[in-house]
């Protein structure tokens, strides 16, 4: 007797059940898209005690047949796909047909539906995947699924669900992926009749973010467009200085469905390379259209994973727009933003009494050298406090602005000296060329080489912005070093307010441009060594860094077999920092060891030039002249990406003048 045997209808749902039904929210995901393929402008969501109780689904869609709302609880029944070639030109969320006999399997289900032009609809419910009732009802147009008593006949699924408060979060989360991925629909998301989400159907990708994230965020976000022959990208990504601590805030939707890829999830990353901190993830919402054909949605059982047939010209799109959008931003952190968010008005007001304006610095300017300005107050209220703040501002434009000068007396003391000047700034005119050439060739500010380069890209740019007819964007704003805090911050000030700099945090990021500069060179300066540094390893270790030394010459260390498990290293880049060379040779070939597959030479380049850079910058309590904080704010300035260092912590913090008035309870 054959052994083999056509399965059950009902034990073939229950398995499906297993793979499609995983908890509350793979209902609402299941349903809802089904929604939104019948052209829902609306729908509805409300559950009860987690959506174990009660799931109840409203939309306004085009509603189903009589006949079809019998047929569609039948396994793999469909009305989307209808011929072979149809699976690849899917533009659906579902297709597979096994949602609804999957859910009716583990479920009481009763289904309401309605087909336009129709006055009466046809009301059909399910218990356990088996047929209770199937009559006609009066019903708007749309269609109602209202489930409960989900996995009553699956007690080992149901003994595993968690908390309440756990599946309320995995419904909200789906329902917030399925607006963001459709924002010309309206959604409405109850629990126990309290709502958690709504949003308008504007279309406003926005004003969902908004809803979903919060306005302060939303007023964070970076609008991103672009357009290759395969691909179109348009969505938003938040400034680097908002991060959360996992990927769920990475949002990627392909042809309005939302998927996980890992790809796009590290071509995003490498978008924001060196903005973020360690271990921190950035917020964006990236919609991608492309031809169905260059993607494969038929991969996974939630269709939460999907294969592309261009997939590196897909994440080279991705990275390249990432970058091409921080480029143009600047991304001063200011800590008094929400402040200002929640005053708007009251700023707009306060404004438009205050307006300073300052020279356009003459284009061809010796770096460190601080050119002569003027600052000018104008005043359009009559109101008491702003006369007086004029007279007050008025005092300081016509005595000069006071300046904190620094002198070191000893590494633990220093004495801080107002020195009142006119609109002319003295310490600037005072210090001569030969004095901050002097200042900048010292270790500890810059090198000659990444002086000329940088002098080079500044003059580069401006000539490209001349022959555009544009003005050269000053990412970083000219600004004027008063103090050091604490030996470790420099305090700077301009029109717009005071800024703080991390000293080393801009030294790094200098260094770090000039060192990855050098070292994706093809001829690499290199210097012999008069003693070989020999390197003592494992086994193991030995054979990881025999296998890369190919990798080694090319970012210009020279090693050579010496014994068993043992190398020197005889030759080394000559611009390492001085006095670091051994520490630093010695962290990259660990950095080689430590990988467990084939080390990519730019990612070993990248590393070293980030550890020589971290070497290389002045430390904290570290005390510098005016001349050398100008020029070390100059040469930031010069760099392709001033506001972070290669670790993503911030350089530069703002405080504007707004939120320093805002503290001080002169503006209310």
């Amino acid at each position: 007797m054959s052994k083999i045997k056509i399965m059950d209808a009902l034990l073939a749902n229950l398995i499906a059940a297993g793979e499609v039904v995983e908890r509350p929210s793979s209902v609402v995901k299941e349903l809802v898209e089904n929604a939104i393929d019948a052209g829902s402008t609306r729908i509805e969501v409300h559950i009860e005690e987690g959506g174990l109780a009660s799931i109840r689904i409203k939309d306004n869609g085009m509603g189903m047949e009589r006949e079809d709302c019998r047929l569609a609880f039948e396994r793999h029944a469909t009305s989307k796909l209808i011929r072979e070639r149809d699976l690849s030109h899917i533009r659906t969320l579902g297709f597979r047909g096994e949602a609804l006999p999957s859910i009716a399997a583990v479920s009481r289900m009763e289904v309401k539906s309605t087909p336009a032009g129709e006055t009466a609809g046809t009301r059909v419910f399910m218990v356990g995947g088996k047929e209770e009732a199937f009559e006609p009802t009066a019903f708007p147009r749309g269609t109602e699924i209202i489930v409960t008593d989900l996995f009553y006949n699956t007690p080992a699924r149901l003994k595993y669900m968690k908390s309440i408060q756990t599946e309320v979060g995995h419904v909200s989360d789906t329902m917030n992926r399925l607006a963001i991925s459709h924002p010309e629909i309206a959604f409405l998301l109850t629990h126990n009749e309290k709502q958690i989400l709504k949003t308008s159907g504007d279309g406003q990708l926005l004003h969902v973010i908004a809803a979903i994230y919060g306005m302060n965020l939303a007023k964070n976000m970076v609008k991103i467009e672009a357009e290759s022959l395969d691909f179109t990208l348009a969505g938003y990504v938040a400034k680097p200085e908002f991060t959360r601590a996992n990927r769920s805030y990475m949002s990627t939707i392909v042809n309005g469905r939302y998927i996980r890829s890992i790809g796009l999830a590290n071509a995003i990353l490498r978008g924001y390379h060196t903005l973020l901190p360690i271990n921190r993830f950035p917020i964006c919402v990236l919609s991608i259209q492309m031809d169905p054909t260059l993607v494969d949605v038929n991969v996974h059982p939630a269709k939460l994973e999907v294969r592309f047939s261009k997939e590196a010209e897909l994440y080279d799109l991705v990275e390249k727009e990432i970058k091409k959008v921080w480029s143009r931003q600047r991304l001063i952190p200011e800590p008094g933003r929400s402040i200002r968010y929640e005053a708007k008005e009251k700023k707009n007001e306060y404004q438009a009494s205050m307006d300073w304006t300052m020279f356009v610095p003459a284009k061809n300017v010796v770096p460190g050298q601080v050119e002569e300005r003027a600052l000018t107050w104008n005043s359009n209220t009559d109101s008491t406090e702003t006369v007086e703040r004029e007279q007050s501002r008025s005092e300081i434009a016509e005595n000069g602005i006071g300046e904190v000068q620094v002198s070191k007396q000893d590494s633990s003391r220093m004495d801080m000296a107002w020195k009142g000047r006119g609109n002319t700034r003295e310490t600037g005119a005072k210090a001569d060329a030969p004095a901050q050439a002097a200042a900048l060739e010292t270790k500890e500010l810059s090198s000659p080489h990444l002086q000329d380069t940088k002098q080079q890209e500044t003059v580069k740019r401006q000539e490209t912005a001349e022959v555009n007819n544009e003005e050269p964007v000053l990412r970083v704003p000219e600004m004027y070093p008063m103090a050091q805090l604490h030996g470790t911050y420099i305090l700077a000030q301009n029109q717009d307010g005071m800024y703080m700099i991390d000293q080393h945090a801009a030294q790094e990021r200098i260094f770090y441009e000039f060192f990855l500069a050098k070292l994706a060179n093809d001829v690499i300066e290199s210097q012999d060594l008069l003693i070989p540094i020999t390197l003592e390893l494992t086994k193991a270790e030995a054979i990881a860094v025999e296998e890369n030394i190919e990798k080694f010459s090319r970012v210009g260390v020279f090693l050579e077999p010496f014994g068993t498990n043992s190398f020197v290293i005889r030759s080394h880049p000559r611009w390492l920092p001085k006095g670091e060379e051994e520490a630093i040779l010695h962290e990259m070939v660990d950095m080689v060891i430590k990988q467990k597959k084939e080390i990519d030479i730019i990612k070993l380049r990248e590393a070293a030039a980030i550890t020589m850079s971290c070497k290389a910058a002045i430390k904290a309590n570290r005390y510098l002249t005016h001349a050398e904080m100008e020029a070390l704010i100059e040469r930031l300035r010069q760099t392709t990406s001033p506001f972070t260092c290669p670790h993503g912590r911030p350089i530069i913090i703002h405080f504007s003048t707004y939120d320093i008035e805002k503290m001080f309870k002169r503006v209310m």
